[in-house]
């Protein structure tokens, strides 16, 4: 039998399954425990989503009543395309769902809203390590060949 999801966006009355997906992760990403993000931010995080002045959505995969994924991204200008362009900033799927297609269709779905937005690009990035997610990446879209650098202000 292939499970059926169904991805949209994200509503209010989400945040109780949204929640143990988010904290997942960033607990993927090493922020938990001592270096969790401050609980504001994930409150501020949430009512962006709502907030339409903000650029930042949120789509979510379920499989039945089951939150299975989730993806936020936000619209930004550029000073290489009059177009805005379109950061994939999270994309998480439940560890027992990945490799079903969970990630493939919250990317096509953001690509779809990154078009119907008129976007000149859409793009994210992962870590080096995380060489299961650049599987799929590498099947759905195109290595830049940059490298990102941070530095904390």
């Amino acid at each position: 039998m292939t499970e059926t999801y169904i991805v949209r966006p994200i509503r209010p009355e989400d945040y109780p399954s949204w929640r143990p997906l988010w904290d997942a992760y960033n607990a993927f990403y090493g922020r938990k425990d001592a270096t969790a993000l401050a609980e504001s931010v994930t409150q501020t995080t949430w009512a962006r989503f709502f907030d339409a002045a903000e650029p930042v959505h949120a789509l979510v995969c379920l499989s039945g009543s089951e939150m299975v994924g989730l993806a936020h991204y936000l619209f930004h200008r550029s000073t290489s395309a009059i177009e805005p362009s379109c950061y994939l900033q999270d994309l998480f799927t439940v560890p027992a769902r990945r490799g079903q297609g969970v990630a493939r269709r919250l990317i096509s779905a953001v690509s779809e809203a990154a078009q119907a937005a008129g976007t000149a690009r859409l793009y994210w990035h992962t870590h080096m390590n995380n060489r299961t997610a650049q599987k799929l990446y590498d099947k759905v879209a195109e290595r830049s060949g940059f490298i990102v650098y941070r530095k904390t202000s």
